[in-house]
C-alpha cells in the first residue's frame, strides 16, 4: 500500500490521464479481439480466410464492427500516449489479455486451461510491477524534439535491427512457418509494434501541443511520423488479422502483449531514455 500511495502522490495530473485513457482503451481492445475473430471466422466459412492470405473479411460487416471497436481503443491509447510515458501505458495493455482471454473462453468456446489463467495473472503482475515503478520521462517541448531522439545512433541501431527481423520474418519464415509457429506472425505484429508506439507517442505529443497554441504541422516531422504510424498499423492489422484466423484467440492475445510490451519498454528506454534512478 505504501508503494501505491507513493506513486499515487508523485502521479501528475496528465499521467492519470494518460492512465484512465489507458484503461479505458483495454477495455474496447479486449472486445475487439473476440468480435473481430467472429467475423473472421464467418468471413472463413464463405471466402477464403485470412490466414492463408484471404481478404473476404473485409465484407464482413462484424469483422468491421470489430475494427471500430478497435479503432476506439487505439484513439484512447494514441491519447494515452500523448499525456503520459509509453513505459506506463504500454504494460496496462494486460487488462486486454483478461478481457479477451474470458470473452474467448465464453463466447468463442476456447478453453481457458491453468496456465492460460496462471500466464494471465503474471502479465497482471508484472504490469502491475512496471507501473508502480515506472520512472518520469523527460518534457517534450516540440516534435523536432522527438524527431532529434528518434535519430541519434541507438534508437536508429535498433531500428535497422527490427527491419531486418520484420523482412527476414516476412520473407522467409511466413510462407514456411506461418500456419504453424504462432511466433511468425506475432513477432512481425510486436517488432512493427513498438516502433509504430514511438511514432505514435510523437505524434500525440505533436497534436498535443497543437492544441495548446504551439502548431506542429507546420514541421515535416510531423509528417513523417504519420506515414510511419500509417505503414506500422497496415501491417500489424494485417498480420495480426492471420494470426487471429489461424490460431486460439486466448493464445494469440497474451503472447502478442507480452512480447509487444516488452518491446515496447525496450525502444522507449532507447529512444526518451527512461532508466529509474530507484
Amino acid at each position: 500500500m505504501a508503494a501505491v500511495r507513493r506513486w499515487s502522490e508523485g502521479m501528475s495530473s496528465d499521467n492519470i490521464k494518460g492512465l484512465v485513457l489507458a484503461i479505458s482503451s483495454s477495455l474496447f481492445i479486449g472486445a475487439s479481439f473476440i468480435v473481430k475473430k467472429k467475423g473472421l471466422k464467418k468471413a472463413g466459412a464463405s471466402g477464403v480466410r485470412a490466414g492463408v492470405g484471404g481478404y473476404s473479411y473485409l465484407l464482413e460487416p462484424l469483422w468491421w464492427f470489430g475494427m471500430i471497436t478497435m479503432v476506439v481503443g487505439e484513439i484512447a491509447n494514441f491519447a494515452a500516449y500523448a499525456f503520459a510515458p509509453a513505459i506506463l501505458v504500454t504494460p496496462l495493455g494486460a487488462l486486454s489479455i483478461i478481457i479477451s482471454a474470458v470473452l474467448a473462453h465464453i463466447i468463442l468456446r476456447e478453453k481457458l486451461h491453468t496456465f492460460g489463467i496462471l500466464g494471465c495473472a503474471l502479465c497482471v503482475v508484472g504490469s502491475t510491477t512496471i507501473v508502480l515503478h515506472a520512472p518520469q520521462e523527460r518534457q517534450i517541448e516540440s516534435v523536432t524534439e522527438v524527431w532529434d531522439l528518434a535519430t541519434e545512433p541507438g534508437f536508429l541501431f535498433y531500428t535497422a535491427l527490427v527491419l531486418t527481423a520484420v523482412f527476414t520474418l516476412i520473407f522467409h519464415f511466413v510462407p514456411q512457418y506461418g500456419q504453424t509457429h504462432i511466433m511468425v506472425y506475432i513477432g512481425v505484429c510486436s517488432l512493427v509494434g513498438s516502433i509504430s508506439v514511438m511514432s505514435v507517442k510523437a505524434l500525440g505529443i505533436a497534436l498535443k501541443l497543437t492544441f495548446s497554441g504551439m502548431n506542429q504541422l507546420l514541421y515535416p516531422q510531423t509528417w513523417a511520423f504519420t506515414l510511419v504510424v500509417a505503414s506500422c498499423v497496415i501491417t500489424q492489422m494485417n498480420y495480426l488479422n492471420k494470426a487471429l484466423d489461424t490460431f486460439n484467440t486466448a493464445v494469440v492475445s497474451p503472447i502478442y502483449y507480452v512480447m509487444f510490451t516488452s518491446l515496447t519498454i525496450l525502444a522507449s528506454v532507447i529512444m526518451f531514455k527512461v532508466i529509474s534512478s530507484h
